[in-house]
């Protein structure tokens, strides 16, 4: 009985140990890999309820696909580009899902109203150039309104999207942009104009077949031939009318035919993204 009891107890304490590593794993997961929270609100633009709700959404996400998610807010970025901040900030803080790193931080500097993304692993495969516009083009109304929180979940929605199509093997990319919902508002709207312009053509052709009055454009029929005999003549200039084109201009984004643009951080490592002013 007495040996019972004893393997009894030295099974329970196993179990016990095995619940404490499962527990203190589950603890680590809540961080990224380098042991920074995926939250770093060091320009204090969240409150306290939104910090945790976002936080919660983020180690969902990056948990879930295995890919960091980040969002690091600073009020200067201490005379750097936000490209080298921000990928300075995911190497140095050891974000970064495997070997590879895999993951994608999103900067916000609110002295010069800089935003950048910066991708990493496989966060570069998912996020290509031309989804990270589609992606930008989503959350900046919230940044430029100061509907912050808004603007990072969006942020943290399109990721957990455009990771989800990259494993499928189709990533987000110049021909292959995401589609919008279908919206019954939309559809109204497209019916109205093809139906306002469908009456105009017709009342045009309508109006083109009354010939029998027309508009004149001289006074020529309204006058008796030979009757206006001009005396004096003479020239005066009343205006004049100038159209200016403008010259296109060179953008300073690269040109992209497909895929993701790269380049190396301070630390060796290669980084993808994009960002501008907000």
């Amino acid at each position: 009985m007495g040996r019972k009891n004893k393997k009894f107890t030295v099974f329970f304490a196993m179990c016990l140990c095995m619940a404490f590593v499962m527990a203190a794993a589950t603890a680590v997961t809540a961080e990224a890999a380098g042991g920074l929270a995926r939250l770093v609100d060091r320009a204090d633009l969240l409150s306290d309820s939104e910090e945790e709700e976002l936080s919660g959404e983020l180690d969902e996400i990056s948990e879930r696909q295995q890919v960091d998610i980040v969002v690091v807010t600073v009020e200067s970025l201490e005379g750097a580009s936000a490209a080298a901040y921000a990928d300075d900030f995911f190497d140095y803080n050891g974000y970064g899902f495997g070997t590879d790193r895999d993951g994608i931080l999103f900067l916000i500097g609110m002295e010069e109203r800089d935003w950048y993304i910066s991708t990493s692993g496989y966060g570069i495969t998912a996020v290509t150039d031309a989804g990270l516009e589609y992606m930008s083009e989503k959350f900046l109304p919230y940044l430029s309104d100061g509907e912050y929180a808004e603007a990072f979940h969006i942020f943290a929605v399109q990721c957990d999207d455009y990771i989800t199509q990259a494993k499928a093997g189709a990533p987000y990319d110049i021909d292959n942009v995401p589609t919008e919902p279908f919206s019954p508002l939309g559809a109204l709207l497209i019916a109205l104009t093809a139906g306002f312009v469908t009456a105009l053509i017709a009342t045009g052709v309508m109006r083109h077949g009354l010939r029998s009055v027309r508009s004149q454009i001289a006074a020529d029929s309204y006058m008796k031939r030979d009757s206006l005999r001009i005396t004096k003549d003479y020239e005066l200039f009343l205006y004049r009318n100038i159209t200016r084109t403008e010259r296109a201009k060179e953008s300073s984004a690269p040109h992209s035919g497909g895929g993701s643009s790269t380049h190396t951080s301070s630390s060796g490592s290669t980084h993808g993204g994009g960002g501008g002013k907000f």
